[in-house]
């Protein structure tokens, strides 16, 4: 079948165009770069045109609160009126897990409502909301190091990496649409403060995590036990633990 990612060339939709390639499937890797834009409608009708499904996995290049939302508004809403116009029979989005429980923070206010104009539409979906991402353990400590400390909660996680989020992908854009929400996570829960300090000793840096229960995750939202797992018992449970993916990204350097 014919299956446009948008966002085809970031992480994620690299690694998902492959993985469709290898089953004999038509894929279109769409972004700005290959003049297909989503905010704008930029040759949009044309990349659509003959396409079964469509799979979303942009992300916004601003996560200011003003700039995020219009991105995810726009870009949904050009997306569902030129899959209406082409005849889409399947939408596919990739969002995060816990959404609807991180709405101080103006990036999931947006991604709420992205998921909202999704479920609105009369296109068939599959919204997959995947868990944090082990490449960007990095980033959450970024945002939270004040000089040579980290300041994070023990809230639990339970992330995954994208090689594991993009073959899920695989399998729910070739599924039937379930009209609904599914998840997708790694195999363990880690507190967030510990799951800091294994990357941080295992890339051999010198700064160090303070556990405090009043740090915001990436800076805009209080997090508990709850926030970043899976609430779904059904939810997909990928295979790479964080530790061993830890061990191979180390030992390249």
């Amino acid at each position: 079948m014919k299956i446009v990612v948008i966002g085809g060339t970031g992480l994620i939709g690299t690694k998902l165009v492959n993985n469709l390639r290898k089953l004999g499937h038509e894929v279109l890797a769409a972004s700005p770069s290959a003049g297909i834009n989503a905010v704008t409608g930029e040759g949009l009708a044309d990349v659509l045109s003959g396409a079964q499904v469509v799979v979303d996995v942009s992300n916004s290049p601003s996560f200011e609160d003003k700039a995020v939302l219009e991105f995810f508004e726009t870009s949904t809403r050009n997306l569902l009126a030129a899959e209406a116009a082409a005849g889409v029979k399947h939408h596919v989005a990739l969002s995060v897990v816990g959404t609807d429980r991180l709405l101080q923070s103006g990036y999931f206010r947006a991604k709420r409502a992205q998921e909202d104009l999704i479920t609105a539409s009369n296109i068939p979906y599959t919204i997959v909301r995947a868990t944090q991402f082990f490449e960007f353990v990095g980033s959450i400590a970024y945002v939270a190091t004040e000089g040579e400390i980290v300041r994070l909660p023990s809230a639990l996680t339970q992330p995954i990496v994208s090689d594991d989020v993009a073959a899920a992908l695989a399998d729910f854009t070739l599924e039937e649409p379930v009209n609904g929400i599914v998840e997708v996570a790694g195999p363990d829960q880690i507190p967030l403060d510990q799951l800091v300090r294994q990357f941080l000793s295992a890339n051999q840096d010198t700064r160090q995590v303070v556990t405090d229960s009043n740090a915001l995750y990436f800076g805009s939202a209080a997090v508990n036990d709850q926030s970043l797992v899976p609430s779904d018992s059904n939810a997909r449970i990928a295979s790479t633990r964080f530790e061993d993916w830890l061990n191979r990204s180390t030992s390249k350097v």
